[in-house]
C-alpha cells in the first residue's frame, strides 16, 4: 500500500477523534459555559448535522480544483474548526467551530476514498477505502479515550488544541506524500449528479443509512444498557467502548479484504449476521462477559460493510464518482440520528433500554433485503447484456450461410 494512505488514515485519525470525543467531555465543556447537558448535546448534533450537508456541498465546490488541492482545503478548515472551538470564549463560538469542522468530514472521506482507490491496482481498492479508513477506527481505540482522559484532566480545550495539532499533521502529509492527480477532464457537476440516477448507487447509499444505523441503534445508548441492565458501573462503559472500537477495526480490515474479492457475498455475510447479533444483544445485554463479546461484534460485522460500501458506490458511479462517495459519507451520518432518534422512541414507549437492539436489527434486517435486492438486479443487468451481445453475431452468421 503507497504511503500516501498513511497521510490519509492521519487526516482520518484526527477526524475521528474530534467527532466522538465531545461525548465523553459534555459535562465538562456544560460547565465551563453554564449551560444544560441537553444544551451541550447540541455540539453533537451540530456536528452530525454539518457532515450530512457538508458533504454534498464541499465536494460540488471542489470540483473545480484538483482532489489532491481539496483534500489540503478541507484540513484547511478542520484546524479552523478545532482552533475556534479550543478557544471559544461562548457557547455559540464553540458551536461555530464544531459545524467549521464538520463541513469537512463528509468531503474529506469521499474525496479520500476516491483517491486511495486510485492510488492501488483495481483489485486492491477496497483494501485501500479500508486502509484510509482505520484511521477513523483507530480514533474510537486510542483517541477518543485518550482525548477524553486529557479533557478531563487538564480541560477539554486542550483536546481540541491537540487535535487541530493533528490535523496540522494530517495536512503536511497530504501535501508530502499525495500525489497530484490531475483533474478529470470533462467531468462536470452535472456529471456528478447523473450518478445519482443510478439506482445501484441509491440502493448502496440506502443500506449504507439502515446498515450503519442498525449500529447505533444499540450503541447510541449502551451507557444506560450497560449499567442498567449488565451491571456495570459507569466507569466501565468507556473500556467498553475500546472494545467496540476494536472490533471496528478488525471489521473494518476484513471487510476491505473480502470485498476485492466478494463484494455482494460479503455485504449479504455481515448485514445477515450483524442483524442476528443485535436481535440477541437483547438476550446478552443482561451477562456482563456476554455483552461485552457482544459489542466487540457489533463493531466488527458493522464497520465490515464500511469499505464495501463505500466500494459499491465508487464502481457503480464509475466516471464521476466523487459526490456520490461524499454523500455516502453523508448517510452514515444520517443512519446515525435515524437510529438514535428510532432508538429514544422506543425507550420512551416505555420498552426498556434493551428495545432499541430491536430497532437496530430491524434496521439491519431492512439493509440485507435491499443488498439482494441490489445483486439480484445486478445480475439481471448483466444477464440481458450478455443476450443482447449474442445477438449481434447473428446477422454476420445468417449472411455466410447464406453465401
Amino acid at each position: 500500500m503507497p504511503l500516501a494512505l498513511l497521510a490519509l488514515a492521519i487526516g482520518a485519525f484526527g477526524i475521528g477523534t474530534t467527532e466522538f470525543v465531545i461525548m465523553g467531555l459534555l459535562p465538562e465543556v456544560a460547565a465551563d459555559f453554564q449551560v444544560s447537558i441537553p444544551t451541550a448535546g447540541f455540539l453533537v448534533t451540530g456536528y452530525a448535522l454539518g457532515v450530512v450537508l457538508g458533504a454534498p456541498l464541499m465536494t460540488v465546490l471542489g470540483t473545480r480544483v484538483t482532489r489532491k488541492r481539496m483534500l489540503l482545503l478541507l484540513m484547511g478548515l478542520f484546524i479552523l474548526g478545532n482552533a475556534v472551538s479550543a478557544v471559544a470564549p461562548v457557547f455559540g463560538v464553540m458551536l461555530a467551530g464544531r459545524v467549521i469542522a464538520s463541513l469537512a468530514h463528509g468531503a474529506f472521506f469521499g474525496i479520500g476514498s476516491v483517491v486511495a482507490a486510485d492510488l492501488v491496482a483495481p483489485q486492491k481498492k477496497a483494501g485501500a477505502i479500508a486502509m484510509m479508513f482505520t484511521g477513523l477506527t483507530v480514533a474510537n481505540v486510542v483517541g477518543v479515550p485518550l482525548g477524553t482522559y486529557i479533557g478531563q484532566s487538564v480541560g477539554w480545550r486542550t483536546t481540541f488544541f491537540i487535535v487541530a495539532a493533528l490535523g496540522v499533521v494530517g495536512l503536511l502529509g497530504v501535501a508530502k506524500l499525495v500525489p497530484e492527480q490531475p483533474r478529470a477532464e470533462g467531468v462536470r457537476l452535472r456529471h456528478e449528479l447523473a450518478a445519482f440516477r443510478n439506482v445501484q448507487v441509491l440502493l448502496a447509499m440506502a443500506m449504507t443509512v439502515l446498515g450503519f444505523g442498525g449500529v447505533f441503534a444499540a450503541i447510541t445508548y449502551i451507557t444506560p444498557m450497560m449499567t442498567e441492565i449488565a451491571g456495570y458501573s459507569a466507569s466501565s462503559v468507556t473500556w467498553l467502548l475500546v472494545l467496540f472500537g476494536l472490533g471496528m477495526v478488525g471489521g473494518n480490515l476484513l471487510g476491505g479484504k473480502f470485498a476485492d474479492r466478494h463484494l455482494m457475498p460479503m455485504l449479504y455475510v455481515s448485514l445477515g449476521a450483524l442483524a442476528v447479533v443485535l436481535a440477541l444483544f437483547t438476550l446478552t445485554a443482561h451477562n456482563k462477559i456476554a455483552a461485552a463479546v457482544t459489542i466487540v461484534l457489533i463493531g466488527g460485522l458493522g464497520f465490515a460493510t464500511v469499505p464495501p460500501l463505500q466500494k459499491r458506490v465508487l464502481d457503480q458511479a464509475a466516471g464521476a464518482p466523487t459526490l456520490a462517495s461524499a454523500v455516502n459519507i453523508g448517510a452514515f451520518n444520517l443512519g446515525n440520528a435515524l437510529s438514535a432518534w428510532l432508538g429514544g422512541i422506543v425507550i420512551a414507549a416505555g420498552l426498556g433500554y434493551t428495545a432499541p437492539n430491536w430497532v437496530g436489527a430491524a434496521l439491519a434486517t431492512s439493509a440485507l433485503v435491499l443488498a439482494v435486492l441490489s445483486g439480484v438486479l445486478e445480475r439481471r443487468t448483466i444477464t440481458h447484456s450478455r443476450r443482447v451481445a449474442g445477438h449481434v453475431p447473428e446477422p454476420v452468421a445468417v449472411a455466410e450461410a447464406r453465401r
